[in-house]
């Protein structure tokens, strides 16, 4: 793996960004307790992730990328689009058959598996093990969810949060050991 310095810092600043979104979305309906303090701990630490990420890759943005490579990009925003087209399918569906509470296990599984092929573009192995854990977690959140009737939206966050969290962790990790 040949993660450049500005490809670790824009890990940074991506899935620190959507950790926080996730601790956000896990906020719904949570049980009793201090879960909505560690939650919004979640999120601060993805948004300072990603604002720190951002800055240092702005800083460093003439320091080469592999999606700068014409062909990674032009593959990156095919996978991107159908990511989207086949989220808001979904979510489309589940609208129609008014079954909201499901969004948040349908657009993490949908997420989990666009990262198979865009890691492979973006020669990232850190982003083999996420797919895996994404694609799964929606099933294993549904079940957990209606064992102990929590929202899916609470169960669904709190796996998909902390991995994102992690990887946003591991490039910054990463971008200080490429220095």
């Amino acid at each position: 793996m040949d993660i450049l310095f500005r490809d670790a810092t824009m890990t940074m600043a991506i899935f620190g960004f959507f950790a926080a979104a996730w601790f956000g979305w896990a906020r719904e309906r949570p049980p009793a307790g201090n879960a909505r303090w560690w939650l919004a701990g979640g999120s601060v630490l993805g948004l300072l992730l990603a604002v720190a990420g951002g800055v240092l890759s702005w800083l460093h943005w003439d320091s080469g990328s592999v999606p700068a490579a014409e062909r990674a990009m032009t593959l990156c925003l095919v996978i991107l689009g159908v990511e989207f087209a086949v989220a808001l399918l979904g979510v489309l569906v589940l609208l129609a058959m008014d079954r909201r509470e499901y969004f948040a296990p349908w657009i993490c599984l949908v997420v989990g598996v666009h990262f198979v092929p865009l890691a492979g573009v973006l020669d990232n192995v850190l982003l083999y093990p996420l797919a895996v854990w994404l694609t799964l977690w929606p099933f294993l959140a549904v079940r957990w969810a209606n064992r102990r009737d929590l929202a899916y939206g609470f169960t669904t966050g709190v796996g998909a949060g902390p991995a994102l969290l992690l990887v946003a962790l591991s490039g910054m990790l990463i971008a200080l050991l490429a220095r």
